[in-house]
């Protein structure tokens, strides 16, 4: 399907059953009973790899933004050490609570997260988790057969393993090195001989399970799966971006991303078991304007924002693990909360979520997940930093109106000023951006990362030339 039949079908179905709904068992509309696969009895809720048979928690363990020793992660800190200790609490903290699934990568924090996490799980038996890792050979410098190995043995090294349950290519659809995203997959993985390489590493038991995560349109999409139909390599999962304001609506934030409800029913029809990112979409899910909240609260009072979100992600069938990058110990005990066991979405609380999704649509926030593959940038920006403070303000319904509209307009002006000087310093403001699009290539939400800059440079400027 081209594009603009895929947006038409995709605002046709808003105003359909969704996919989602139909997806679960459900008893006359009431909460429905545990999906098929799923433990009863165990207090985390656990689904089985129709492949192998593994136990997975619902829960997985996001190792991508991992504490470090000054305070926060390596994003806001980056020259900080990781805090071993607090990552050796958590990791207990999850295996003692059920959470049996932790995903990581070569490029996650600074580069140090597989170490850390693999420093964490050796204190446990080997067959008490699954670690899941990727291949992340982004630049064209290291898509050589050669150092793609090289990068496979290192994770093993790392993680003090010698196989990994869940292995992915990391981030395909996305481009990169100047080609699409179909030239990108194929030099990364095709022309250089490492989709057979990594075969043969299956069949030896290096690898048990092989997928992909993906960030790119539905034509790349369509390229991948054509291997999967014609035989010429079996994905036996896949990790999609999933959550409720993406169902419907992530083609329509960015056109180059593609709506979950597309990517969950390609893979869900051809029986593709999947793995979720981004249930929260970088945390903002969990903090919705007071409006928002309240109608949340109104509607359920014992599912706060962020629980809400998860209960819609782990809904699904097909649906293995929900990742979460967790940071502090009551973010991992409130979704730990959550999914022991997850309180699955009646038909009517789905509907409910994809229309609240539309509201929140319309608050027009940035749609960056603070992943910080666009940093370091070369001229300095936070470009993470100035996004969060910019939709911190929508989310808290503060954000200044220029138009004349907003009667609280010098305090909401005074206050995003004030915090947007506290939050990044003045050298690395959106001002400083030169539009060089190095950033562009590596945002896995597609975003137009310069012309973002170039709007809230335009919108700082006006606020800071209004009259007080």
């Amino acid at each position: 399907m081209d594009r603009r039949e895929f947006i038409k079908h995709s605002a046709a179905a808003v105003a359909a059953t969704s996919v989602l709904a139909t997806a679960c068992k459900n008893n006359n509309g009431k909460s429905p009973l545990p999906l098929e696969g799923e433990s009863e009895g165990a207090s985390m809720s656990l689904r089985t790899n129709p492949n192998t048979g593994d136990q997975v928690s619902l829960l997985g363990f996001g190792m991508m933004r991992l504490p470090v020793q000054a305070g926060g992660t390596a994003r806001e800190n980056p020259d900080s050490p990781i805090d071993q200790d607090a990552v050796n609490e958590m990791v207990d903290y999850a295996l003692e609570h059920g959470v049996n699934f932790f995903d990581t990568s070569p490029v996650y924090c600074q580069g140090l997260s597989e170490r850390a996490t693999g420093i964490a799980l050796s204190r446990h038996p080997r067959k008490s988790y699954y670690i899941s890792t990727k291949l992340s050979n982004f630049s064209p410098e290291i898509w050589s057969l050669k150092e793609s190995k090289a990068m496979f043995e290192h994770s093993l090294k790392d993680l003090q393993t010698d196989y990994i349950d869940y292995l992915l290519l990391h981030g395909l659809g996305m481009g990169g090195g100047g080609r699409d995203a179909d030239g990108a997959f194929r030099g990364r993985f095709i022309e250089n001989g490492l989709l057979d390489w990594l075969v043969e590493q299956k069949r030896k038991g290096r690898i048990r399970n092989l997928g992909f995560s993906f960030h790119g349109s539905p034509e790349a999409l369509a390229s991948i799966l054509r291997l999967h139909d014609e035989g010429k390599y079996h994905w036996d999962f896949a990790l999609i971006e999933l959550n409720y304001l993406d169902w419907h609506y992530a083609n329509e934030i960015n056109a180059r991303n593609t709506d979950a409800e597309y990517l969950y029913g390609e893979l869900e029809k051809r029986g593709i078991p999947m793995l979720v990112m981004e249930p929260l979409l970088g945390g903002r899910l969990a903090k919705q304007p007071d409006a928002i909240t309240a109608r949340m609260r109104k509607k359920d009072s014992r599912f706060s924002p962020a629980a809400w979100a998860f209960r819609f992600a782990g809904t699904p069938k097909g649906i293995l693990s929900v990742l979460s990058g967790m940071t502090y110990m009551e973010h991992m005990r409130e979704n730990i909360a959550t999914y022991s066991p997850l309180v699955p979405l009646s038909d009517e609380e789905n509907e409910w979520l994809l229309t609240l999704a539309r509201d929140i649509y319309e608050l027009k926030a940035i749609p960056c997940t603070a992943c910080n593959y666009c940093m370091p940038c070369p001229y300095g920006l936070n470009i993470p930093g100035i996004f969060a403070h910019y939709n911190k303000c929508i989310a808290e319904g503060t954000m200044p109106s220029v138009d004349g509209r907003d009667n609280e307009f010098q305090r909401n002006r005074r206050a995003f000023l004030v915090g947007y000087d506290r939050a990044v310093p003045s050298v690395r403001q959106a001002d400083h951006c030169i539009g060089c699009d190095h950033c562009v290539s590596h945002c896995p939400q597609r975003i137009d990362i310069p012309k973002e800059m170039q709007r809230i440079d335009r919108f700082v400027d006006q606020l800071r030339q209004a009259n007080s």
